[in-house]
């Protein structure tokens, strides 16, 4: 089943996306339990949302509450020393580490020359002008990101305005942020900024829209299924 969001985004004619993360993975978001790759997500998605910037910022602020409420723990002899010395230690700190937008960062993000929000523009070394894309079957193609997440297979896809990716169930969670052009699925129509969180009860075929190519974010905890005829056939070679 596709999940939904929970929390309100009320608001008529709005250029917001329409399809949003779940207030679950904004709270693991805002708690720092989810992995790079989930955060990627989310941070990105945030960069189009005002709304769940402030959802994530009130997760934070509650967070923040309970900790100020729990009673303190006594150090040991030496952890402040300890904690002081790496600060300047630019080994202490993981390599990518994903924080979601600013307001002050909302209009860098939609600036009309940029294509790519922070900070998925980080991971790609550039906007979408630099992405070195690599064919995968006819209308359809990827560049794969790299993160610190190894369950985790992260990629951009760039299918073709018109084109329709493979009949496909999955075999763990499919995240699915869309960047340009818009496609739809069973479940309805996906859009700039827009998310689809897809499992194993999910098979779709999504159909980019006519227009512009449709590019996307993907992460996946898991090799999709092909549910085709033909893609039936070739499953056993699948690590997609």
């Amino acid at each position: 089943m596709t999940l939904p969001s929970s929390h309100s985004h009320g608001g008529t004619g709005s250029p917001l996306p329409t399809n949003h993360i779940s207030d679950e993975l904004l709270t693991a978001y805002a708690a720092g339990t989810l992995s790079e790759a989930e955060s990627l997500i989310v941070a990105t998605h945030s960069a189009f949302c005002p709304l769940c910037r402030d959802a994530i910022a009130e997760f934070e602020a509650i967070g923040a509450t309970f900790m100020d409420e729990l009673e303190p723990e006594e150090m040991a002899a030496g952890s402040l020393d300890f904690v002081m010395s790496k600060l300047d230690d630019d080994e202490a700190w993981p390599e990518n580490v994903v924080q979601h937008p600013s307001a002050q960062t909302k209009a860098e993000n939609l600036d009309s020359d940029v294509i790519l929000p922070e900070p998925l523009r980080s991971y790609v070394g550039g906007d979408l002008k630099d992405v070195v894309w690599r064919p995968v079957i006819r209308g359809l193609e990827e560049a794969e990101l790299s993160v610190s997440s190894p369950d985790y297979n992260v990629r951009l896809i760039r299918v073709a305005a018109g084109a329709a990716m493979p009949q496909h169930s999955h075999q763990g969670l499919e995240y699915t942020l869309l960047l340009t052009g818009a496609y739809r699925d069973s479940s309805g129509r996906f859009a700039r900024g827009d998310v689809q969180i897809a499992d194993g009860d999910v098979d779709h075929q999504p159909t980019a829209e006519p227009g512009e190519p449709c590019v996307c974010l993907i992460v996946t905890d898991a090799p999709i299924k092909l549910t085709g005829p033909l893609g039936r056939l070739l499953n056993p070679f699948i690590t997609y």
